[in-house]
């Protein structure tokens, strides 16, 4: 069994998580910049934190034969913040990047003004670096956080087939997947979906525009519930192959719209270089 995991925060996890992950087959990954929990008061610390995604996660992946990838963005809740704003003159430069496959998570926390003006900004960029879109829908209010934020997609004149819609649940998917979005579902303890939950759904809307991830990060998760949910639904019926193209091949089909996913290991050949320099150039 192949796994991709098309969300997962590696910074918050540790090297023992890379490890598990890939004895368990996970073989590929993308991680979106997000909001870590502690307010950032300004745009230094988001290069900081970019350069690390794209630099010092690809080292640590590659140790484990995990292929790495990122999103870049100006995370919706930090939107909020006028000392983040700047961050967006930031963005072009990042988004030029290789290993950079999308740009996210963008969209709503508290849908704000502020938040509107911010994922239409971004949605911009998309469309201009010819990029796929990675869509945070608020964990309040979400269906009509959905609602609202398929509308600013439809405004924003970008590809609907270029968008993932993520932490959706039973009532919102059927929108994003009408819209001719990408239904995303993370697998995530108490506050998301579970693995019973997303083989109903998967029963009831099917196999197509469907991405599953952890979205494993600082708070109670666990990266292997992409494994996890592989397992169920060989439980619930499904075959060997629908499990490759839920957990593999959607997300090498989404990701590919970006024309850099690297799944051969020449990204992770350059990382190595990378994080080898800086081991060697101090702790």
């Amino acid at each position: 069994m192949r796994i991709f995991d098309p969300h997962i925060h590696m910074t918050s996890r540790t090297t023992d998580d890379y490890e598990r992950m890939a004895a368990a087959g996970v073989r590929a990954i993308v991680e979106p910049a997000f909001w870590l929990g502690q307010p950032r008061t300004g745009p230094a610390s988001f290069t900081d934190y970019f350069d690390a995604l794209i630099g010092w996660e690809p080292f640590r992946a590659s140790q484990f034969g995990i292929r790495h990838h990122a999103t870049i963005a100006l995370n919706p809740k930090e939107a909020n913040d006028p000392r983040c704003r700047p961050v967006l003159d930031l963005l072009p430069r990042y988004l030029a990047k290789d290993g950079v496959v999308a740009v996210g998570e963008i969209g709503y926390d508290s849908m704000t003004a502020a938040e509107d003006e911010v994922f239409a900004a971004q949605l911009a960029l998309a469309i201009e670096h010819e990029l796929p879109a990675l869509v945070h829908t608020p964990h309040r209010d979400k269906a009509r956080g959905t609602e609202r934020s398929i509308a600013v997609v439809t405004e924003s004149g970008i590809d609907p087939s270029r968008v993932v819609l993520d932490h959706l649940n039973e009532l919102t998917v059927a929108a994003a997947l009408d819209a001719g979005l990408w239904a995303g579902f993370s697998i995530y303890p108490d506050t998301k979906m579970s693995p019973s939950r997303m083989v109903t759904i998967l029963h009831e809307y099917g196999l197509e525009r469907v991405l599953i991830n952890s979205a494993a990060d600082w708070g109670r998760s666990d990266p292997l519930l992409t494994v996890r949910t592989a397992e169920e639904m060989l439980a619930g019926g499904f075959t060997k192959d629908d499990v490759d193209k839920v957990l593999w091949r959607n997300p090498v089909a989404f990701f590919n719209q970006s024309g850099r996913l690297d799944l051969a290991g020449r990204n992770a050949s350059e990382a190595t270089f990378a994080g080898n320099s800086i081991l060697r150039g101090g702790s």
